[in-house]
């Protein structure tokens, strides 16, 4: 009962964390691509919820249950296709810090701009640049990481 449990869970964070990322970048592309600043400080501020709530959990659920799932089936942390998914887990994390504050300092701009009733400003620009960048590396890291947790492929031989 345990190892479904916490198969189930581990699935559940797997889902979250690639559902909110797919939402969040969903919605914000559509928001920015209104160049309405209300609209986007309204979404970004959502999103920012969104990403404090679903994806923080989700990405500290991860570890936890992947750590009890596989010391509950005997699988080794030193299995390639761990190793693997640990460093994307990581790469992922290494982007996924960043957009948060981006998502923050995009909101806090489109704010502004919208209480003042001026267009989005440059830099909330380049920060959307950034944002969309740092989303490549950040969500295909999880998609390879989902493919490694159903293939578990033997990457290279361990020792």
């Amino acid at each position: 009962m345990i190892y479904l449990v916490l198969k189930y869970l581990h699935i559940l964070g797997a889902t979250i964390i690639l559902g909110t990322g797919t939402g969040i970048a969903f919605f914000m592309l559509m928001a920015h691509g209104t160049r309405n600043a209300d609209f986007v400080a309204r979404t970004a501020g959502i999103v920012v919820v969104a990403d404090a709530l679903f994806t923080a959990s989700a990405v500290i659920l991860q570890p936890v249950t992947g750590y009890f799932l596989a010391r509950e089936t005997g699988v080794s942390m030193m299995e390639s296709w761990v190793i693997a998914s640990l460093i994307l887990y990581a790469i992922a994390g290494l982007f996924w810090l960043p957009v948060v504050w981006l998502q923050i300092r995009m909101r806090d701009l489109a704010r502004m701009a919208a209480r003042k009733g001026t267009p989005l400003p440059a830099a909330y620009h380049q920060l959307f640049r950034t944002w969309f960048l740092f989303g490549i590396p950040g969500f295909g890291s999880v998609m390879m990481i989902i493919w490694l947790m159903i293939a578990r492929p033997l990457l290279w031989e361990s020792e």
